[in-house]
């Protein structure tokens, strides 16, 4: 692609900065107002599809509709010389796959916050009632001075109308990091994302996933059947606590997990809140890396994690157990007043 061509004779493509399966990211600028922008333009198989692009102009609209520090914002969206593309606030940085390859792994003190952060932003979205449905570390953007924005909202579920029969392997999500609802082809819901986050934070902190496989079947299989590797054997000395948290945004069963990516990111500020404030890290961001600072996880103190648990679903579930037990008299009297006892 001709890295001078107009899109919509307003964005001006740059140059690419990355490409994947489902469309090409360029640095472009904005000619009408001035400004660096981010364009994603869809490949032509997903552009030609009617059905796809009046279900990619829904969730584009409703992702512009989203406002928060921590959501690469869309500015507009279109399609042009027949491609669809996407226009977005442009961050600099760099994906967190990309700093995870050059890092290797993060401190629980690197890596909390930047998570913290991600379920904010996630989290907003589910109180719009959106669910992101392909969180992933190349999703993820980390500015230079380490924050943290969320990007791609909808375009996973757009793709659901031309490839029903791709769920667990396109669909919804990447393979890698979908929940086992999303494996079964189950639409996803606030609590896969929260499951998806865990997958991230497990690889921030273990530097590898927790499962292992050679395909996307085999990744499928694993989500669904499969318990995740120890965390404690590839990252030494992290905190039980924060291990449980781990296991619970990782059950099988979404009940088990937080409903919502806002309850994890409150679960994982009140653990690092009982851990003591870490070191502040200058940059995580390699390019403009100043000066590495080392960060102590105090991993011997005690934390209980906050499991939140539903009050009101145990609520109803007694009084459902109250009326039952209730109806055990009533139904005595019935059975006598049919069945008298014999004299």
């Amino acid at each position: 692609m001709n890295e001078e061509r107009l899109l919509n004779n307003r964005y001006q493509l740059l140059e690419e900065r990355g490409k994947g399966g489902m469309a090409f990211v360029y640095h472009a600028r904005d000619l009408m107002l001035e400004r660096d922008v981010a364009v994603k333009i869809l490949r032509e198989d997903f552009s030609d599809d009617a059905t796809f692009q009046e279900r990619f102009r829904q969730e584009a609209k409703a992702a512009a509709n989203l406002s928060h520090p921590n959501l690469v914002t869309v500015h507009d969206f279109g399609f042009d010389q027949g491609k669809l593309f996407i226009v977005m606030e442009y961050v600099p940085g760099v994906d967190l796959k990309t700093l995870l390859k050059q890092r290797g792994r993060l401190s629980p003190g690197e890596a909390l916050p930047l998570m913290i952060q991600a379920c904010a932003g996630i989290g907003y979205a589910h109180r719009a009632g959106l669910v992101h449905c392909d969180v992933k570390p190349q999703n993820l953007l980390v500015m230079p001075d380490n924050r943290l924005k969320v990007t791609d909202f909808g375009i996973a579920r757009a793709l659901a109308t031309i490839q029903p029969e791709e769920q667990a392997d396109v669909v919804w999500g990447s393979p890698q990091y979908f929940s086992p609802e999303q494996a079964f082809g189950a639409a996803p819901s606030p609590a896969s994302d929260v499951y998806s986050l865990g997958i991230v934070l497990y690889e921030m902190l273990a530097g590898r996933l927790p499962f292992d496989a050679s395909s996307a079947t085999g990744f499928s299989r694993m989500h669904k059947e499969t318990l995740p590797a120890d965390i404690s054997l590839t990252a030494p000395g992290i905190s039980p606590s924060l291990q449980l948290i781990i296991e619970k945004v990782l059950s099988k069963e979404p009940s088990m997990r937080y409903r919502t990516a806002d309850q994890m990111g409150r679960v994982l500020q009140k653990f690092g809140a009982e851990m003591g404030e870490p070191s502040p890290v200058l940059s995580l961001v390699p390019e403009m890396d100043t000066e590495e600072v080392k960060v102590t996880d105090q991993q011997n103190r005690s934390f209980k994690p906050n499991l939140d648990i539903d009050w009101i679903n145990v609520g109803l579930g007694l009084l459902a157990l109250l009326l039952v037990g209730g109806l055990i008299p009533f139904w005595v009297w019935v059975y006598f007043v049919y069945n008298p006892p014999l004299k």
